[in-house]
């Protein structure tokens, strides 16, 4: 069994991640010479330059789909990356689901009734659903 350096298992890391350019720490472990478990037990994980690194490739390939995008003559790429750069309100405007509901009931101001009237008015309401017709379903 060979016996890594965290420091030698770092320097492979990185040049993995540069060569493939990998996002996923999942993915580096698979060109490593050590499985999954050693990874971690050589804290590998939880090394700034690994992380960073692979931050980098995110941050790069993000760019790059964004600027795709912007020069694509497909309407969803443009309009994804739309929704990506947008305001609150302009997310709103571009949305298909928004929907803008207005009231179109009076609210009555229950304050001004009595008791008895409030009772009255709630059996009146209850007798209109039962005097309603029953549909076959």
């Amino acid at each position: 069994m060979t016996k890594h350096s965290t420091k030698s298992l770092e320097k492979k890391c990185l040049q993995v991640i540069k060569k493939h350019r990998l996002v996923f720490i999942m993915d580096v472990v698979t060109f490593l010479p050590i499985g999954r478990s050693s990874f971690y037990t050589y804290g590998l994980d939880k090394l700034d330059s690994i992380k960073d690194a692979l931050e980098e490739n995110k941050i790069d390939m993000k760019r790059e789909m964004r600027s795709k995008w912007m020069e694509s003559p497909a309407p969803a790429l443009q309009l994804g990356l739309m929704k990506l750069l947008s305001s609150d309100d302009e997310r709103r405007a571009l949305s298909t689901s928004f929907m803008e509901t207005k009231q179109k009931h009076k609210v009555e101001d229950l304050s001004q009734f009595t008791t008895a009237q409030l009772t009255d008015m709630l059996r009146d309401e209850s007798t209109k659903e039962d005097d309603k017709p029953e549909t076959d379903s």
